[in-house]
């Protein structure tokens, strides 16, 4: 299992923090801090952000859905998951996580979308000085199973060292489907399980530009691009979120959870104030 290199980016947002910001094209001007206990998967004061199901619109197409988040991890082989994506579905919750409790404690992406540990990605995030640029595609109306769902780490495709794609053709995606739940459906940073969870299930990192797309067909170069030999954001303006779409700027310090994308699909931030916000982004450093 190969560490994630990932220092030409490192080296980029160093540059711009030095008032190198005319290499970018697009800034990213905020994150967000998502803090938990570091220490156990115990106590309920860590910070996410949720959905409620009340307020999920009915998708533009439920099979068809693409995830994207700037992700900077403020400590590495904590000996414990740490939930990126939660959705609440029939039959339980479905999961994105930061796996940091197997292989020595090594940090890759993992998922529990169709039981203990569906997907296992082989890239070890463990730099914390790094902005990692992660993307999830999906679209179950592929006819070959390999390309219902697609992982980019910095526009780089990544493959799953086990169990991989058991998506069926036409399934709908968790991740954009309305739901008959009472519990928050939807959640980023944590385990939304009428909160006796979620917060003890978190990640502990700053997130930047967090985008959801629905029923759009996407390439991952709509999202980035290469710059020099750096992976950079582009200005995601010109996109169509679609009816489940958001972006999460985290641009206001009162409402961190506020949709960006016209579509006012709002999160609610949950252990979430002013304090949380933060200027340190892919595009500037801290």
């Amino acid at each position: 299992m190969g560490v994630f290199q990932n220092n030409l980016l490192a080296g980029a947002a160093a540059a711009a923090s030095a008032g190198g910001g005319g290499f970018y094209s697009y800034q990213i001007e905020q994150s967000v801090r998502l803090d938990r206990s570091t220490t156990s998967n115990s106590g309920t004061n860590g910070s996410f952000l949720e959905r409620a199901s009340s307020s999920i619109p009915t998708s533009s197409n439920s099979k068809k859905f693409t995830f994207s988040t700037w992700i900077k991890k403020l400590s590495a082989g904590l000996d414990f998951d740490q939930i990126l994506l939660f959705a609440i579905v029939s039959g339980g919750g479905k999961n994105i996580y930061i796996d940091s409790t197997t292989d020595s404690k090594n940090d890759v992406i993992s998922s529990s979308e169709f039981g203990s540990s569906s997907y296992q990605y082989s890239a070890v995030l463990r730099d914390t000085s790094a902005w990692y640029h992660l993307v999830f595609i999906w679209d179950t109306t592929q006819s070959a199973q390999a390309d219902r769902q697609k992982f980019y780490i910095n526009g780089s495709l990544q493959d799953s060292g086990s169990t991989k794609n058991n998506w069926s053709l036409n399934q709908d995606v968790w991740w954009n489907m309305a739901t008959s739940s009472t519990s928050y459906a939807y959640a980023i940073g944590g385990n939304a399980f009428g909160h006796s969870e979620g917060n003890s299930y978190g990640v502990y990192c700053y997130l930047a530009e967090t985008i959801g797309i629905d029923g759009q067909d996407v390439s991952i170069s709509d999202l980035g691009e290469t710059k020099n030999g750096v992976w950079i954001p582009k200005d995601p303006s010109g996109l169509t979120f679609g009816n489940n779409g958001y972006h999460l700027k985290y641009e206001n310090a009162s409402d961190l959870g506020n949709d960006s994308s016209g579509n006012n699909n709002d999160f609610n931030p949950v252990n979430l104030g002013a304090d949380h916000q933060v200027l340190d982004s892919p595009t500037f450093g801290s």
